[in-house]
């Protein structure tokens, strides 16, 4: 008997805003994405996340927030 352990994980995004503040590589202006994450395990869904991520317009770069 053979086990199949088949993972598979849906991304869509949500929504996408203007955000505060500019690319510190290129001076673009920065968009909030949020994005829901499905993670399916045999097809069976096992649980839903929501993330909030920040990219430049411009150049595409992640950016992430620094906190002191």
């Amino acid at each position: 008997m053979r086990l199949c352990f088949v993972c598979n994980v849906e991304e869509k995004e949500l929504s996408r805003e203007e955000a505060p503040g500019t690319c510190p590589k290129c001076g673009g202006k920065v968009e909030a994405i949020d994005c829901a994450h499905k993670w399916r395990f045999c097809f069976m869904p096992v649980c839903n996340i929501t993330k909030r991520s920040y990219k430049c317009s411009v150049c595409s770069k992640r950016l992430e927030f620094l906190y002191s």
